[in-house]
């Protein structure tokens, strides 16, 4: 038995089983053994530096907790790295293991087979209890690692009427996969039978965590350690940057368990966007116990093979610490630049570059007013972009050439929900989607389309600006193709969405000329570094600009 847990615990053979498993859905992104230990050393570091030096994995008395465990990678390494650190107080191996297994360290699956594979990830079996298991002293096959089936509370449900099998009267009865869960947000598709998965996680299914926990493990619980990688969105019936996330949920309730320290790794976008995060947002800002976050902002970086749009990043947070915030940009697995310490709720988003702060520094320091004031809601015309005109002009009282998703349409004017006076003048249409699938984003936005009277356009578009000129417009769309502006962009677009938001940190300008880089970098007093970074980041577009009479194909 020494010897199997000897080797089980060590992990010295390779290739490591849990750097081979394919993620089971885009919400359930298994953890990579590198990034998982990267997390842990941070752990450690901070650990130290708050406890006088000593080491976390040397102290008995330290409990972990994983409440969204999917591969165990997490529990696993944690309890390797307790088993060395552990050796001098408890020398039996088995006595060691023991202790570790039963007091340190616990999870909650999030799935029946996330559980099973944390198991045997652990406690290399399935069964805590079973024969081939490392532990020894469990009296429950689930150890400390619980899963049991939840399910969702629904809450808005429609009601119908049904004939009641005994009494034959009719009776009003919810309709099945309707509503919504008052915990999550999922909808009713999510109402499941007992053969299929839920998705309705325990952890975040409750009003009082504590209690909750209480519950599953049989006592109340105070974990020194809370670490892990929550489930990201519930496909719903969205698509891509559209899908609800829930990430934002396991965060909050973790941290209702107050740990005296805690670490997660999540989608970045939380950082300047993401449906439903603004209170996230400037809750995680605006808490100076926020001790580092270390960002990945190149697409597979972190984790191979998994498309999430605007990064991951880890960050962790202390109890008793109070001050800025360490921020680390990582790309391609190395440091990128030297960490800076800074407090996050300086803007209303988390600007992701240290390197980009003094820059935004000096643009704000004149104290402009800002282009999002000028740039149009979604939907400048009312018009969705799924929505489909006339394709030639022909027998129309007063025709409107409208600009569409890659192609031009026609709509009768007083046809147009909204905003009809705007069809007069000379506008700037910024496609409202940019980006490809490339690692590494360089444009931030399209070319502008400048657009003379007559003309209208759907969501697929906002209107940068309205203007009774020709020259003013263009002038506009001039400035908009500068890396100034889009590098200012940049720091407030996390995905292909460019909404009105993004433009917030772009400063209005007079629109006596057309701008150039060169004017720009010298009007706000930038150095030759602070130029060549914002030229590293942002690609150059060419000098052509889209009219009326180009087709509408964005860059």
């Amino acid at each position: 038995m020494t010897h199997k847990a000897s080797f089980a615990l060590r992990v010295g053979h390779n290739p490591d089983v849990l750097t081979c498993i394919a993620n089971l859905s885009s919400d359930e992104v298994f953890t990579p053994p590198e990034l998982a230990n990267q997390m842990l050393d941070t752990l450690e570091r901070a650990w130290a530096e708050s406890n006088a030096g000593a080491s976390i994995w040397a102290d008995p008395t330290v409990t972990f907790l994983d409440p969204f465990t999917k591969s165990g990678v997490f529990l696993r390494e944690i309890t390797r790295r307790l088993t060395d650190g552990l050796e001098s107080q408890i020398p039996d191996l088995q006595q060691r293991v023991d202790h570790i297994l039963t007091k340190q360290v616990f999870g909650i699956g999030i799935t029946r087979l996330t559980a099973l594979l944390a198991r045997r990830s652990v406690y290399c079996s399935k069964d805590a209890t079973g024969p081939h298991s490392i532990a020894r002293s469990f009296d429950r096959d689930w150890g400390n690692i619980w899963f049991e089936r939840t399910e969702h509370t629904w809450v808005g449900r429609k009601r119908v009427f049904r004939v009641h099998p005994t009494t034959g009267r009719e009776v009003s009865v919810e309709q099945r996969g309707t509503g919504r869960c008052k915990y999550c947000g999922a909808g009713g598709g999510y109402d499941r039978a007992d053969v299929l998965e839920t998705h309705a996680y325990a952890f975040i299914h409750t009003d009082d965590i504590k209690a909750r926990i209480a519950e599953l493990f049989g006592e109340a619980m105070q974990f020194d350690v809370i670490i892990g990688n929550p489930p990201y969105q519930l496909d719903d019936g969205g698509y891509g940057t559209s899908a609800a996330p829930i990430y934002q949920l396991f965060v909050e309730r973790a941290l209702e368990l107050n740990p005296r320290m805690a670490t997660f790794v999540t989608p970045s976008r939380w950082f300047a966007g993401g449906k439903g995060l603004e209170a996230y947002r400037r809750r995680m800002l605006g808490d100076h116990r926020m001790r580092s976050i270390v960002d990945f902002p190149k697409l597979y970086d972190a984790f191979p093979g998994v498309k999430i749009r605007g990064g991951i990043s880890y960050f962790l947070w202390e109890r008793e610490y109070d001050g800025p915030c360490t921020v680390q940009t990582m790309w391609d697995r190395q440091a990128l630049g030297v960490p800076v310490a800074r407090y996050l709720d300086a803007y209303d988003v988390l600007v992701r570059r240290n390197e980009a702060v003094p820059i935004l520094e000096k643009v704000r320091a004149r104290g402009e007013s800002t282009l999002d004031a000028r740039v149009s809601s979604r939907k400048p015309f009312g018009l969705p972009t799924n929505y489909t005109g006339r394709s030639t002009p022909e027998r129309m009282t007063d025709p409107v050439k409208l600009f569409a998703n890659q192609r031009i349409d026609w709509i009768e004017r007083g046809s147009l929900p909204s905003n009809e006076a705007w069809v007069d003048g000379w506008k700037v249409l910024m496609t409202r989607v940019q980006g490809t699938s490339a690692a590494i984003e360089t444009k931030f936005l399209s070319k502008p389309i400048v657009t003379g009277p007559g003309t209208a356009c759907t969501e697929t578009y906002l209107v940068a600006g309205w203007f009774p000129t020709r020259p003013e417009a263009e002038a506009l769309a001039q400035y908009l193709s500068t890396r100034f502006v889009r590098f200012l962009v940049s720091l407030r677009k996390s995905t292909q969405d460019a909404p009105r938001a993004v433009y917030a940190f772009v400063p209005e300008v007079p629109l006596d000329r057309r701008w150039t880089d060169e004017q720009l970098y010298e009007r706000y007093g930038l150095t030759h570094e602070e130029i060549a970074f914002i030229e590293s980041q942002v690609a150059a577009h060419d000098d052509t600009l889209f009219d009326e009479d180009v087709d509408a194909e964005t860059d």
